[in-house]
């Protein structure tokens, strides 16, 4: 059986492929994601999945390697994790009753032959109106410290957030529709790889 690898340190996206039949092993990239630009959020969402994705499959001779980035575009700037509580803060106060695009890159690689496919799935997410408390409060739980955007759909976040439109696992940073396409892509059946 093919071994599945996860080049990230999201317990949502581990917990979502665990979900849904397959047990990766985890290894994270390292990559340092402040080294890297792009035009769009979108662009930089996809050039992060394939670095992180090529960085853990280079020396490995075997198993498909799956590498994910999730950045929150609004207006066009590219939001990932806020650099402290008050950023959180100050993101959560513009983002409160708009709407922005959650875009997460994906790449699969197959270590055993060096083949590669990527592609960037996208989800609007519609903020609700979170009063300044509980801003406060969420804030304080930790939570969006550790996530793009400075949200999660999944945990408290869900609480502040109105509606999506698109795929709710782009939202949680692993598309398994699009990641079953890729899979196809690299000649592999997701139901094969079904623990």
């Amino acid at each position: 059986m093919t071994s599945i690898i996860l080049a990230s340190a999201s317990p949502a996206r581990l917990a979502l492929l665990r979900s849904a039949g397959l047990e990766p092993e985890v290894l994270v990239s390292g990559v340092d994601e402040s080294a890297f630009s792009a035009p769009t959020p979108g662009e930089l969402a996809g050039l992060l999945a394939r670095a992180k994705a090529a960085t853990v499959a280079t020396g490995l001779t075997d198993g498909l390697v799956i590498g994910c980035d999730s950045l929150l575009d609004l207006d066009g700037r590219a939001l990932g994790k806020p650099a402290s509580a008050a950023a959180a803060v100050r993101r959560w106060r513009e983002m409160s009753g708009r709407a922005g695009t959650l875009v997460t890159g994906h790449c699969v690689i197959n270590a055993a032959t060096g083949q590669q496919a990527a592609a960037v799935a996208a989800t609007r997410v519609r903020f609700g109106s979170p009063s300044e408390q509980e801003v406060a409060a969420y804030v304080a739980s930790g939570e969006p410290l550790a996530v793009a955007g400075a949200f999660t759909l999944d945990g408290r976040g869900g609480w502040f957030v109105d509606g999506i439109d698109g795929d709710h696992g782009t939202v949680l940073g692993i598309s398994l529709p699009l990641l079953r396409r890729l899979l196809a892509e690299l000649g592999f059946s997701v139901t094969d790889l079904w623990s």
